[in-house]
């Protein structure tokens, strides 16, 4: 005859030793070619902190590190990917230039990264979104295989097999009203909005209305063309921001 009661402790042994982990998005590899694009459109240079959030078994993060020699930092929950990791770093003799985080992607401080790598899903990019546009410093690049960020249209795309890589560089605030002097004496004022790194408004010069013709921002630096006349060149000016703040201006007259 079978007992009447069971001793559950084993069952809960194997609980306690095999907790379950609910990821935000499935782990999918990126292969070796996509790896190569998403690195060569992020444009690393020799300062650069990358951060790859949801990194898996780290082969974006080794593969920056091994052929860039940058810091390189990997966020994953999943603590047995991020031990696997740690293993493929040290065999590919990069160890002193990544670490792995076991943390929350929506958690972590990514402040000091100037390159996001993701393949996540559109839903979680679009709520990592205003953690990326607030926290990360203007002209901070975003690398993302497949997968968009809503209505922030991305600032360059490219195909690989029928795949999109999508870069998104992260925009200053420049949304507001600002005033400088032009070579010439003459005094301007600019009055802009923004969504993302879509700008546009109206102008002055000497208090006079002009025509501000054209405005893109890419990172910290603002490109303007303003006429004075309808007779006269365009003038370009170069408008750089540090901190919210307008820190210098260039300026140049077009050519018609």
């Amino acid at each position: 005859m079978p007992p009447l009661f069971r001793d559950l402790s084993d069952d809960l042994d194997d609980d306690e030793l095999e907790p379950e982990i609910f990821l935000d998005a499935p782990f999918v590899p990126t292969d070796d070619a996509m790896v190569d694009m998403m690195l060569k459109l992020a444009d690393l240079g020799p300062k650069d902190v990358l951060y790859d959030l949801g990194s898996g078994d780290g082969r974006i993060v080794i593969a920056a590190a091994k052929r860039h020699g940058i810091r390189c930092i990997g966020v994953e929950l999943d603590p047995l990917r991020v031990a696997d990791a740690m293993e493929d770093a040290a065999y590919a003799k990069v160890e002193f230039l990544v670490d792995f985080i076991e943390e929350d992607i929506f958690e972590v401080d990514f402040s000091e990264a100037t390159v996001i790598t993701l393949y996540l899903l559109d839903s979680i990019n679009v709520r990592l979104r205003p953690r990326l546009l607030a926290e990360l410093r203007p002209g901070t690049r975003i690398i993302s295989h497949s997968f968009e960020m809503g209505d922030w249209i991305s600032d360059e795309r490219l195909e690989l097999g029928g795949v999109s890589i999508h870069k998104w560089i992260v925009p200053a605030q420049v949304a507001g009203l600002w005033e400088w002097e032009g070579l010439n004496g003459e005094i301007y004022q600019v009055d802009l909005q923004q969504k993302y790194q879509e700008v546009w408004g109206q102008a002055w010069c000497d208090e006079q209305s002009v025509s501000l013709q054209n405005a893109q921002l890419c990172g910290n630096q603002l490109d303007l063309q303003i006429q004075t006349d309808p007779t006269s060149n365009p003038i370009q000016f170069t408008l750089h921001f540090e901190d919210g703040e307008l820190q210098t201006i260039e300026q140049e007259t077009q050519d018609n």
